[in-house]
């Protein structure tokens, strides 16, 4: 998939903080799925710190989870032959994030974001992700995705 999967996400629904393209003030993580794996790419900014010359591990967790979800969707769609943007929308929500970690995370270099399916069912994916810093593993998550019926229809219940 030489486009992120997010590139394929409703333009109304579009809005996460983490990776809707549609949200002018989000961080715009963009997942690229080889048939293998999910990839990422991040830099953080100076305010993106916890102190001086290191990360916010909220900040490092937010990668994970929304990259991981990413994943996820990709894979759905690839493993039921489908091309992104086709009916019914394949979506997910986090039923679960664990995040370790294992290094500080330095500012000023670009993050390495690597997702791989460890098992994908009917209702639930789980994601395992690791976060690389200058080729140094430095965060590694578990995401538990929650297959739902749509992101546009959860939106139009709220408003029920």
């Amino acid at each position: 998939m030489s486009e992120p999967i997010q590139n394929f996400y409703p333009d109304d629904v579009a809005i996460c903080y983490g990776c809707g393209r549609n949200n002018a003030h989000g961080l715009h993580i963009q997942t690229h799925w080889d048939g293998e794996e999910g990839v990422a790419r991040f830099t953080p900014k100076p305010y993106h710190t916890a102190f001086p010359g290191y990360v916010y591990g909220g900040l490092l967790a937010s990668l994970i989870d929304c990259h991981s979800v990413g994943t996820a969707i990709a894979a759905t769609y690839d493993a039921e032959g489908r091309a992104p943007n086709t009916e019914p929308e394949i979506t997910y929500v986090t039923g679960n994030l664990n995040v370790s970690y294992l290094k500080p995370t330095p500012i000023g270099v670009e993050l390495v974001l690597r997702s791989r399916v460890k098992a994908l069912h009917e209702r639930k994916a789980i994601i395992t992700t690791s976060l690389y810093a200058d080729g140094v593993e430095t965060v590694r998550g578990e995401t538990v995705a929650v297959r739902v019926p749509s992101r546009a229809r959860i939106g139009q219940q709220d408003k029920q």
